[in-house]
């Protein structure tokens, strides 16, 4: 029987009511999955200016790590935070300023970082020989050298043009210090009262120890130090005489230079400090209490401004991966360059000191020098130990 001319509209239209039926089906169930599927969010956002921009990464997305550090990289390491997140926005750093011993001390007694970069490798020996003793493997994954810099005296000035015979070396300091009658007998100077002259605390921060061996090393004349000298009485009865003329013993070597650049000579006259942390504040010192004046003693010694990544048990691999990350951007040319900004030498050989703008040329007329004095060896872990030992018995502070 043959068909009807309805039949075929008939059937037309039943097709087309069942595809808006499963459409609409379709949508709600895509308006229904599309969040617990992630697809509602898009691949990129549009900046006003028509930039396609990677969209945000939510909280939960974040690999989070913690990074402690001397306060003497806090400015270089916050930018280089800052720059780091607009390529690695999935790495969330958590910045903790601490001491270099401080910060030791504080992993062994159970704090977490997942970085630790402290300003020198000198109490890394110690640090390890206790962190195996509690968790029976060695601390580090990975190490890198960031940068480096020597020890300085900074001083104002018009103090240090004042004294009749500027030191070389904590020899020649001890001697200032001595003076019973100040800066009445040093230059005739009785309203500058008496000569205040600062470092920070051996047992707290790596440049107050760093200041103690160059002490040691003047004392002996000697490159290489050994158990017998730290022990020497005579030694230990000069480093008490030297210590009760210092004024103060911070913890901080950032926060000694800041409060000397912020409260001028009546803080302190001169400062045992790092060369970056003296660069980083010379131009904030213009326009306060007049200029400063660096020197290098002699000897000296390097503060290598190791980079740890911790084998430690609260450390996921995406952690340690993230970790990684931030210690190749460090190491990379832009970081590098912008460390030499902040008066660092850079770890990396290829990017050059005098490099244009750098302010070993720009701030050559207060003291900066490229060339270095005579370096003193680092001493075993048993000599700092019970050098520390030694200060702390010596000056009961």
């Amino acid at each position: 029987m043959p068909e009807s001319d309805d039949a075929p509209k008939v059937t037309l239209l039943g097709k087309l009511f069942i595809l808006l039926v499963l459409a609409g089906c379709g949508w709600a169930a895509w308006r229904f999955l599309a969040p617990a599927l992630g697809a509602a969010k898009p691949a990129t956002t549009t900046t006003s200016g028509g930039t396609a921009t990677p969209p945000p990464v939510a909280s939960g997305d974040q690999v989070r790590i913690t990074l402690a550090y001397g306060t003497e990289k806090e400015r270089w390491l916050k930018w280089a935070v800052e720059e780091l997140a607009k390529s690695e926005p999935g790495i969330a750093i958590t910045l903790v300023p601490k001491g270099t011993i401080e910060a030791a001390q504080a992993l062994n007694a159970g704090e977490r970082y997942h970085i630790w970069a402290p300003a020198s490798s000198l109490y890394a020996p110690t640090f390890a020989a206790d962190w195996q003793l509690k968790q029976g493997k060695a601390p580090f994954a990975r190490t890198e050298t960031l940068a480096l810099t020597p020890m300085v005296f900074v001083w104002w000035q018009e103090r240090f043009a004042a004294l009749k015979q500027p030191p070389n070396n904590f020899r020649d300091l001890a001697k200032l210090l001595a003076e019973p009658t100040g800066w009445a007998g040093l230059a005739g100077k009785s309203e500058w009262g008496f000569l205040k002259f600062g470092h920070t605390h051996p047992n707290q921060s790596n440049s107050g120890l760093m200041a103690l061996l160059l002490m040691t090393h003047d004392y002996h004349q000697t490159r290489t130090l050994t158990m017998g000298q730290v022990l020497d009485a005579g030694f230990q009865g000069w480093l008490t005489t030297l210590e009760k003329g210092i004024t103060g013993l911070p913890a901080s070597t950032g926060s000694m230079m800041k409060d000397m650049v912020l409260k001028g000579p009546s803080a302190y006259d001169g400062v045992c400090v790092y060369e970056s942390v003296a660069i980083d504040f010379l131009a904030n010192a213009q326009g306060r209490w007049g200029d400063l004046r660096i020197t290098y003693p002699t000897p000296n010694i390097w503060s290598d401004n190791p980079a740890y990544i911790l084998d430690a048990t609260w450390s996921d691999p995406a952690q340690r991966a993230a970790a990684g990350k931030v210690l190749d951007f460090l190491m990379s040319a832009p970081a590098q360059q912008r460390a030499l900004t902040h008066g660092f030498r850079p770890g990396d050989p290829a990017v050059p000191v005098r490099a244009p703008g750098s302010p070993f040329s720009e701030f050559e007329r207060y003291g900066l020098k490229v060339e270095v004095p005579t370096m003193v060896e680092t001493p075993s872990p048993e000599v700092v130990q019970n050098l520390l030992v030694g200060w702390q018995r010596s000056v009961g502070r």
